[in-house]
């Protein structure tokens, strides 16, 4: 793939139209809080009819698995927006990110990530007690794995419990830097099985919990540099009691297993996200190049202006092609491994804050100013560098890889 196709194209100019008419439009009230972005995200379900066309994908999957059949193929994205259509599911990730990608954070955590774990490891009944409706966007979803004291070290520094008490489980610890913490319905808990082990070596659990359980507090969202468009939260849980029906499947390498694949769907999402920043960085700056005027002529016809937007487009080209690539692999069915994701992610996260920050330099101290948008661009950009995993644990991931073979 070296280019979007026309019927790419048509998707993508009817998304822009639909960011044009309501998300920009919101954007103060989404950058100051004041306006939760999930009306907004089931309003672009609606719309474009993808909570439909997950509703179908869902059934259509269930039933297979209930005949016996074989399970969709690794990567073909049938649990992402769009369902199995590759430019569906990534080009409004682009373009939401032009605006507001904390939109596509909220969006990925619920649908990739706590709907993605269930429906790798959930019964059929979970499924759709709790995958169905968070794939339609009826519902909120998080995927808590983040302790305060454990940071990248998130399986061996774990210490949310789970303890047996007959036929339930008693759970109890806390979880920050949640996604969709605060106004989450239905939450992914990852913690660790108290059976008398040494805490690095306890088995790791999934329970899906349900907001309202006597015992679990969600926090108002915390204050942070960037995504603010994006609730981020904590979860306190004190005695939570849990039925073994809220237990995922633990597979055949436990719950570590369960997260490593959302890493790789998270990581590899972020060459998506990262692109629309890129681009529209680029945008921003090229207008600005060529109307803006010093010394009688406009910045534009500089060269050290020039140097910034050629780096920019061959960002921009390098980040494109791997999103190009992500999306042939979805079509074949086939995922990226964790160290393929970790290349992207490590790439393209460094790539998005590199542009960014050139294009608030460009603007010089208009660029510092909120109203030309790329100083809000810079601050979520620099997010991608940090969550689901810094740059540094994406170079151990890709290190590790290299040097096993």
């Amino acid at each position: 793939m070296i280019e979007w196709s026309e019927e790419d194209l048509m998707i993508r100019d009817a998304v822009r139209g639909w960011i044009d008419a309501e998300v920009r439009p919101s954007l103060d009230a989404l950058e100051s809080g004041e306006l939760p972005p999930y009306d907004l995200l089931r309003s672009l379900y609606k719309t474009f009819g993808m909570d439909e066309m997950a509703r179908s994908s869902f059934h259509a999957r269930l039933a297979r698995e209930r005949e016996g059949g074989p399970a969709d193929a690794e990567g073909s994205g049938d649990d992402r927006p769009g369902g199995g259509n590759a430019a569906m599911s990534m080009l409004p990730i682009i373009e939401l990110c032009k605006v507001a990608p904390g939109l596509v954070s909220a969006m990925g955590v619920g649908l990739g990530l706590a709907a993605g774990t269930i429906m790798k490891r959930g019964t059929p009944e979970q499924k759709e007690r709790w995958a169905l409706p968070l794939l339609t966007m009826e519902k909120v979803g998080a995927w808590a794995i983040t302790e305060p004291n454990s940071g990248s070290d998130a399986f061996g520094g774990m210490q949310a419990t789970a303890r047996r008490d007959g036929d339930e489980y008693v759970i109890n610890g806390g979880k920050t830097f949640i996604t969709n913490g605060p106004y989450a319905d239905t939450i992914v808990f990852y913690c660790k099985l108290d059976d008398g082990a040494a805490p690095r070596d306890r088995e790791i659990l999934t329970f899906v919990l349900d907001r309202g359980m006597p015992g679990l507090e969600q926090s108002k969202p915390l204050r942070k540099m960037g995504l603010h468009s994006s609730p981020t939260g904590e979860l306190f849980l004190d005695d939570v009691r849990a039925g073994a029906d809220r237990l995922l499947a633990s597979g055949s390498q436990g719950g570590r297993e369960s997260a490593r694949q959302n890493f790789v769907t998270e990581r590899a999402g972020v060459a998506a996200m990262a692109l629309g920043v890129i681009e529209e960085c680029l945008k921003l700056s090229v207008e600005y190049a060529k109307t803006r005027e010093l010394w009688g002529q406009r910045i534009g016809d500089f060269q050290l202006i020039q140097l910034k937007l050629a780096k920019m487009e061959v960002a921009r080209l390098n980040v494109q092609n791997l999103v190009f690539r992500h999306i042939e692999m979805q079509r074949a069915g086939r995922a990226p491994t964790l160290a393929e994701a970790s290349a992207m992610k490590l790439y393209a996260a460094q790539a998005a804050s590199e542009v960014a920050q050139e294009a608030v330099q460009l603007f010089g101290g208009n660029g510092y100013m909120s109203e030309y948008r790329v100083e809000q661009l810079a601050r979520d950009a620099k997010s991608f560098q940090i969550y689901a995993g810094t740059d540094e644990i994406q170079v151990t991931h890709i290190a590790r890889d290299l040097l096993s073979r």
